[in-house]
């Protein structure tokens, strides 16, 4: 016991005990060797970076253990360095085996690229929402019906992959659903999670499709747990939702050529329900409606301006009438532009017959 205390002292107070140092250095393969070592170290995170690390550490104690067998000729130093380097490969071959176990299809990583990358998603997170529509590509055939109105119940989400799909309703055409877009986002916000519902439209595609769809009760389920999916599904909904009413208010004119902004209040006359018999009391008001006068181009709202009754003199009591529904003539379209402030109920009353807002002739025409 005293030997060894005395030899451990004696390598801690006065280092090794060298008689003499090698005259020759060390051959090729030792230097390799450590060349290795030191680039392995020098890795990164990340995959590819354990990659780079055990691959490189794999070479170095693979070149150490052919220098223990054919220069140092010691038997410890190839066993300890072939376990090193076996150890290295079984490290590469787990992380492959994750990668391949992670591996996305093609659809979904084409998706994340498109859709969630550019908002910074993390690829964890586009994990879990994938997961929840269990990795499915479902598709539609040319003229296959993804919902019909009044018929096909609302419990799921889906989103287009590729192809086209038309809106319709009651056999009119609305718009179109390209790739990238929710084919049911309406749908969706318009029902509470506790509440069912039809759809009120009828989507065909055009062409031959590919989408994936969310059950609806999964998806509620996802949303309440993780709050951050639940941001990002409705920053994406609003989105879509936003770009459908100004695809339809793009559509919306006038015989005159102006375009109507959803937000005017006069058209909630025009799109709005109106009684099959309104009476002398609606003739008396649409008599009183008159021209109003243009409004400075920065005026906000719309207004109806009305004028008193007009009396006419005594002189002129035998004179004809001037025609109750005078109208002045209309400045051009382009000065008036989207936003126009002098748009009154009179204008919508030339187009609000049989004539509808939304009668294109045909698809094509609406595309053009």
């Amino acid at each position: 016991m005293s030997t060894n205390s005395s030899m451990v002292g004696q390598l801690l107070w006065q280092g090794p005990a060298c008689t003499s140092w090698k005259q020759d250095f060390e051959g090729a393969l030792y230097h390799l060797a450590n060349c290795f070592l030191l680039l392995g170290f020098m890795g990164g995170s990340g995959v590819y970076g354990c990659f780079y690390l055990f691959g490189v550490l794999g070479m170095g104690y693979l070149c150490c253990m052919l220098w223990g067998w054919f220069s140092a000729c010691g038997l410890d130093i190839v066993l300890w360095n072939f376990l090193l380097a076996v150890a290295c490969l079984l490290q590469l071959v787990y992380l492959v085996y994750r990668l391949r176990k992670d591996t996305l299809p093609e659809e979904f990583d084409l998706l994340y690229k498109t859709l969630c990358l550019p908002l910074q998603v993390p690829l964890q997170t586009y994990k879990e929402m994938v997961h929840c529509c269990e990795k499915q590509v479902l598709t539609l055939a040319t003229e296959q019906t993804y919902a019909v109105e009044g018929e096909t119940p609302i419990n799921r989400l889906s989103l287009l992959l590729t192809g086209r799909v038309r809106v319709s309703q009651d056999g009119q055409f609305l718009h179109y659903v390209f790739p990238y877009q929710f084919m049911d986002s309406p749908e969706w916000e318009s029902l509470q999670p506790s509440e069912e519902g039809v759809f009120q439209v009828t989507l065909t595609a055009e062409t031959e499709c590919s989408y994936v769809s969310w059950p609806r009760k999964s998806l509620h389920l996802l949303l309440t747990k993780e709050r951050y999916i639940s941001s990002l599904f409705s920053a994406l909904l609003g989105y879509d939702i936003s770009e459908k009413l100004y695809t339809l208010n793009d559509k919306l004119f006038a015989k005159f050529g102006l375009r109507f902004d959803i937000r005017l209040p006069s058209l909630y006359h025009v799109l709005g329900p109106t009684a099959p018999d309104a009476g002398p009391e609606s003739e008396k008001d649409d008599e009183e409606v008159c021209e109003p006068a243009m409004s400075p181009p920065l005026a906000m709202t719309t207004s109806v301006q009305q004028t008193p009754p007009y009396t006419p003199p005594p002189a002129a009591t035998n004179l004809p009438a001037p025609p109750s529904r005078a109208r002045m003539s209309r400045p051009d379209s382009g000065t008036l532009g989207e936003d126009s402030t002098s748009l009154v109920l009179e204008d919508f009353e030339e187009v609000s017959g049989s004539e509808s807002f939304m009668d294109y002739r045909s698809d094509g025409e609406y595309m053009r």
